[in-house]
């Protein structure tokens, strides 16, 4: 399973939406899409904010 799905299943289980996820991390509802589509990769310091936030371990999400 790859970043986005990862990222997808653990905010839907938590039960977030997009938009409410964008704004714990400060970053636009776009950005979370893109993130879940594997467009592109939060930086280190949203994925430690998505980390904190969701729960997870950063490495849970790369799948290590």
């Amino acid at each position: 399973m790859e970043f986005g799905s990862r990222l997808k299943q653990v905010r839907e289980e938590n039960k977030i939406s997009q938009e409410d996820l964008a704004e714990l991390v400060q970053v636009s509802r776009q950005s979370v899409s893109k993130w879940e589509n594997n467009e592109c990769y939060p930086t280190v310091e949203k994925l430690l904010m998505i980390s904190i936030k969701l729960n997870v371990s950063i490495d849970w999400l790369f799948g290590i």
